[in-house]
């Protein structure tokens, strides 16, 4: 592989030899401001191209009656040159959206647009008409329960959201990080019917523009996947804080999954937040797949559509809903304990006394798939049944999909060789002819030493 290539694949930029890279204005920024407050002005950073790339302006404005969301990218840019642009989305009466957009390369800092001035004029005054609307630029909700008078020629109430996006990957860092990402909710007055406040239009310089009239797409979710091992999952919560949100497709919505898994001295959490198009929306479940007692699989698992809805900081929105059973006496099986993120367990795990509850031993693995997870998880343990299924059929948990693959318990509680205790002592009674009270006593008593 060529030094060049591998550069390029770790995303490291190589200026050539009597190439100029070019310097641009930095700055990447929107807000809702009231129109009295237009034109506004702002300064930019700066910041350093790569090879052949140039700088670029965009300013979008989306006016809406007394409110405007003002949309400013400014920086480094692949695009091919042109001369600065002003382009009319949708005109007046009611809600109207204009852009600046220009790529230059022909100096340093050429991208030196600095205020609205140039995109933004005041708004005509138009006459009212017998139409009201509710009237709303939000990057939360509009409660859409106070209505305004529309301009005259307006003929219809508009309700949608806009998706707008200025980096092509996803997750990003939060939205004060800088970057272009917001969920903006609209309504306002439009003088023609349907969904099509953007007449069209997908993108304005680097923002990508998506458009739908579900005022719940599009939500801005936590972002984060994790494996966390220990030996107290069951009892003391593990915390987290996602550092990225994904703002989602059109028919996504948010979702939390958390899979715990113990088996006495061992136990797994695994667990996954951003959009799905899986589950129900506003649901929110807790289910014990198998035990409490012996090997426990439990999960919680939540689908939902507004901004960050799948916001629970910790294991605790699962262990509070776990049963508390007292602790059970000790059975005489002994089983090894094992949960092994990385796959099988060993044949050497450690053994651990069962509740007299439990009679056999479990041996097998769990593969989870989906939501940024991908994982097998090796489980060794006690159960009630030789022929326990941990899942219970389940195909799906949440965002996972799982599949349960049983080494043959069967045979393993079969085995006296594979045993100890209770199970052992009663197998070598019979082999030695003695009767079934001498069995159980000697088995008794082998457990108490």
């Amino acid at each position: 592989m060529s030094s060049a290539l591998l550069l390029a694949l770790l995303g490291v930029t190589l200026t050539l030899p009597g190439v100029q890279a070019l310097l641009c204005q930095l700055l990447r920024h929107n807000s809702v401001f009231n129109v009295s407050a237009l034109p506004v002005q702002w300064t930019a950073e700066q910041e350093q191209c790569g090879s052949g790339e140039g700088c670029q302006d965009t300013l979008m404005i989306i006016e809406n009656g007394p409110q405007a969301m003002v949309v400013i990218s400014k920086g480094c840019t692949k695009g091919e040159d042109h001369e600065a642009r002003v382009t009319l989305h949708r005109t007046g009466p009611g809600l109207s959206v204009v852009s600046y957009t220009h790529v230059c390369r022909e100096a340093d800092l050429c991208n030196d647009l600095s205020n609205s001035a140039p995109v933004w004029a005041p708004p005509l005054q138009t006459a009212p008409g017998p139409l009201r609307c509710p009237a709303c630029l939000s990057t939360d909700s509009c409660a859409g329960d106070v209505t305004e008078a529309c301009p005259e020629g307006s003929t219809h109430c508009y309700n949608g959201v806009l998706r707008l996006v200025g980096a092509a990957s996803l997750p990003l860092p939060p939205p004060s990080s800088g970057k272009i990402f917001t969920r903006l909710q609209v309504q306002g007055c439009m003088s023609q019917p349907g969904c099509n406040l953007l007449n069209g239009t997908r993108d304005i310089g680097p923002i990508e523009l998506r458009e739908s009239c579900n005022v719940k797409d599009f939500p801005i979710c936590d972002y984060g996947t994790n494996i966390v091992t220990s030996s107290s999952l069951t009892h003391e919560p593990v915390y987290w804080d996602p550092e990225l949100v994904q703002l989602c497709d059109a028919g996504q919505e948010c979702q939390e999954t958390l899979l715990l898994i113990d088996a006495g001295d061992n136990s797994a959490l695994l667990w996954s937040k951003g959009c799905s198009r899986a589950g129900a929306q506003d649901s929110q479940a807790t289910s014990i797949h198998a035990g409490p007692t012996g090997v426990l699989m439990a999960s919680y698992t939540r689908f939902c559509s507004s901004n960050f809805c799948n916001g629970a900081n910790s294991s605790s929105v699962l262990l509070k809903s776990l049963p508390r059973p007292a602790a059970p006496a000790p059975g005489g099986l002994q089983c090894p304990s094992c949960v092994n993120i990385f796959g099988s367990c060993s044949q050497n795990s450690p053994r651990i006394t069962c509740p007299n509850s439990t009679a056999h031993c479990y041996d097998g693995r769990i593969s989870v798939k989906g939501g940024g997870v991908t994982t097998t998880v090796g489980i060794q343990g006690c159960v009630a049944q030789s022929s326990t299924s941990l899942l219970s059929h389940t195909r799906n948990i949440g965002v996972f999909s799982v599949h349960e693959n049983k080494k043959d318990n069967d045979n393993y509680n079969r085995n006296p060789l594979l045993q100890s205790g209770a199970a052992l002592t009663a197998s070598l009674a019979q082999v030695l002819g003695l009767g079934p009270a001498l069995a159980l006593w000697y088995g008794g008593l082998c457990v108490s030493r």
